[in-house]
């Protein structure tokens, strides 16, 4: 048997195009995505992948018709790489091309929201050292745009007169991604030295982006220094003890808080009634999507396959580790041990103000579970749940917070595309936690599942025990 292999330049291929495609769709709406180079062959045979998987093995509503992908109802999922393989046959050979397409989910096409300026938290008066250096920031959230508009300018206002101003210069600092439709932009600008001259003088912050504009302003004061009594007689010793306990207590006071409250903390609250017991937040990965991690896609023997799962945990069995740990735990929690769960995509509505959503969901819970993974870690929604969780649980709530980290340490993880939040990394060192390991954590009696009850709420009468 001989392979006969033909080697061409890429410019002499058949259909070849140098620039790759790209598309944007709107969430919500049907939406198509075309296949580079379609009209430079008859062949109307043609495979659609999102990523290393076919599109029509994937649990969502699509059909391929005329070397057109079309997608009935686009969500923030679909954003990715796709590839479409052209299959034709030309001078008795087999031709395979694979073409590339950038697909990206969008909210929206125009905005028609203006920018909001978070911080300062409008007109203001800021404290500062004569003689010292003193940064004026500037904290923006834009909306998504689809030509991202978004500009900071902070100016000098001579003697308090908005007619009279000069141009600062000004840094800005990288864009983070709040939500799916708002990103936060912070611009500062530093004053090298203040003088008496700069308490005669505003300065003031404009936001732009192509709907309007947003600004505050800011005045300086000088700050009134405090002399304190000499420590004349005090040990020399006991004084640099003291100083070193208040600098450790300052630069881990968030770390004792978090341990306090999350681990010793038993308010009153814990008496009160609660809309969920779990909020179980996670990202959906590759393998928890060929997991099929809803019940209602089940059916079938499928469906015959997940009841004899769930029969043999109960009586003890041991679970295979075909399933990712955010698809069993989901499924333990709420379908064998009976808790009202609170999922993101399905028990907060879209459409609404996502982050007061999120805060009120977290307030009717009793305790946050995030499965912790490389994914959860870049995911900026899932990461904005954590947050969001971490200051309620500081806010002297009953709230309590589990990580369940999918990897054997926690220092296993990888440094994601964009950095965690300084409140998130510190408190992910401290806050209570599990370890999933694959292969062991799948039998009933193991001490994962016992620590897990260990640590979920008690059961109410109206549960299924």
């Amino acid at each position: 048997m001989f392979l006969h292999l033909q080697v061409l330049r890429e410019r002499h291929l058949p259909c070849y195009k140098a620039d790759e495609g790209g598309v944007m769709l709107r969430v919500g709406a049907g939406g198509k995505i075309p296949c580079p180079g379609l009209d430079c062959t008859n062949s109307t045979n043609f495979t659609w992948y999102k990523r290393n998987k076919r599109v029509s093995e994937q649990h969502r509503t699509s059909c391929e018709k005329n070397g057109l992908l079309h997608l009935c109802t686009v969500s923030h999922y679909d954003t990715g790489l796709y590839f479409c393989d052209q299959h034709f046959i030309e001078q008795g050979l087999q031709w395979t091309f694979r073409r590339a397409i950038h697909v990206t989910a969008i909210p929206y096409e125009s905005t028609n929201d203006s920018p909001r300026i978070t911080f300062p938290n409008g007109n203001t008066t800021e404290e500062v050292e004569l003689g010292e250096p003193h940064t004026l920031t500037c904290q923006v959230h834009f909306p998504f745009e689809v030509n991202f508009s978004a500009q900071i300018q902070w100016y000098m206002n001579y003697r308090g007169n908005m007619d009279n101003k000069t141009l600062l210069h000004s840094e800005r600092q990288p864009q983070r991604k709040v939500t799916f439709k708002e990103f936060m932009v912070t611009e500062t600008a530093t004053i090298q030295q203040v003088t008496a001259l700069h308490f005669n003088h505003t300065y003031t912050c404009i936001a732009t982006n192509s709907v309007g504009n947003c600004s505050v302003t800011v005045k300086l004061k000088r700050t009134i220094q405090v002399k304190w009594p000499s420590l004349v007689g005090y040990p020399v010793a006991a004084l640099l003890l003291v100083a070193g306990l208040v600098i450790v207590l300052h630069v881990k006071w968030l770390e004792l808080r978090l341990i306090y409250m999350s681990r010793f903390k038993h308010g009153k609250a814990d008496d009160e009634e609660k809309d969920f017991d779990v909020f179980l937040s996670y990202v959906w990965t590759s393998r928890c999507v060929e997991a099929d991690g809803t019940l209602s896609s089940l059916s079938g023997p499928r469906l015959q396959d997940y009841l004899s799962t769930l029969e043999l945990f109960s009586s003890g069995g041991e679970i295979g580790d075909q399933r990712p740990p955010e698809v069993l735990i989901y499924k333990v929690l709420e379908d064998l041990w009976g808790y009202r769960l609170c999922l993101l995509e399905r028990d907060i509505l879209p459409g609404g103000a996502f982050t007061n959503d999120v805060i009120h969901a977290l307030r009717r819970s009793q305790i946050l579970i995030c499965v912790v993974s490389n994914d959860y870690l870049s995911d900026s929604d899932a990461v904005f749940v954590l947050e969001s969780g971490i200051q309620v649980l500081l806010q002297n709530s009953s709230l309590k917070i589990l990580l369940i980290w999918t990897s054997k340490t926690s220092t296993s993880f990888t440094q994601p595309y964009s950095p965690l939040p300084p409140v998130v990394q510190r408190a992910l060192k401290v806050l209570p936690s599990l370890n999933w390991t694959s292969g062991k954590a799948g039998r009933a009696t193991s001490n994962f599942w016992r620590s897990l009850r260990k640590a979920l709420p008690k059961y109410r009468v109206t549960h299924n025990t």
